[in-house]
């Protein structure tokens, strides 16, 4: 027996809906930073205007209010086009 998937995302045309975000793990930015060589700061301040869209997220624990950013695997490639874009255009900061 086949199960045919259908690429509607109208539920109530009978199709089923495909996920497309398949995400199955994100690195924190201090794992970003470090395996970079670059201060989280620097990250954090590049990305400010990042959407989940592009990859970044807050991660949350039961007591952290203040979340962790996080980046999936395009969101890491997105921080390096950004760091290069910033080394590019300010060569002597680090």
């Amino acid at each position: 027996m086949e199960l045919a998937i259908g690429k509607t995302a109208d539920p109530t045309s009978g199709g089923l809906i495909m996920q497309r975000n398949k995400v199955h793990h994100v690195s924190t930015v201090e794992r970003v930073a470090s395996d970079l060589g670059v201060s989280e700061a620097l990250i954090q301040d590049l990305t400010l205007g990042l959407e989940p869209e592009d990859g970044v997220i807050w991660v949350y624990g039961a007591n952290d209010d203040d979340g962790i950013l996080a980046f999936t695997d395009e969101g890491i490639e997105e921080v390096k086009l950004l760091l290069e874009e910033y080394h590019r255009v300010s060569p002597s900061k680090a």
